[in-house]
């Protein structure tokens, strides 16, 4: 499938001539790049194109490695073991460098970035934005009825798809 400049896809899939790939085996983590929401939140953090950003629930990398391909410096986290061994498996299979670690975004202390993007879920999005140290936030995990508190932050910009809801939000002046 495609996300903003990027076709995703399993390794047993060719990519299209002329695409820039994102080559995904999940293995035990979640996500192979076709779900609405992490499609919505690699063309914004492609638009974004943030020097540095960390990915709260890294899943199988998916996003760290688009922003990673875009130039950005990246850490990603997840609670789950399996997370950081299918990122750090697919970081090098695309050929990038991603800081991958787990980590409990929700207890341990968060690095700053340029950004931060969370495709989690309503409740873990509105827990997590008091926390993160970054100027823009990508937010993805909930319904388009869905409405996050975003605490000392506003939404700049929200995409939707299929029912699903992704959304930038700046830190508040």
């Amino acid at each position: 499938m495609h996300a903003g400049p990027f076709w995703i896809g399993p390794p047993w899939e060719e990519p299209p001539a002329g695409t820039r790939a994102i080559v995904i085996d999940p293995g035990r983590a979640f996500g192979t790049g076709a779900h609405p929401t992490t499609r919505l939140c690699v063309e914004l953090v492609a638009a974004l194109a943030p020097e540095s950003l960390l990915d709260v629930g890294c899943g199988s990398g998916v996003i760290a490695i688009a922003a990673a391909l875009a130039g950005a410096h990246v850490l990603a986290v997840d609670v789950d073991p399996a997370a950081i061994d299918a990122t750090e498996r697919n970081a090098r299979a695309n050929g990038v460098a991603v800081d991958a670690r787990e980590l409990d975004a929700l207890a341990d202390p968060l690095p700053p970035a340029d950004a931060v993007v969370a495709n989690v879920s309503l409740e873990v999005v509105e827990a997590l934005l008091p926390r993160v140290d970054a100027p823009l936030v990508v937010a993805s995990g909930y319904l388009v009825h869905d409405e996050p508190h975003a605490h000392r932050f506003r939404r700049r910009e929200r995409r939707t798809l299929d029912g699903w809801a992704a959304d930038v939000f700046e830190r508040a002046q």
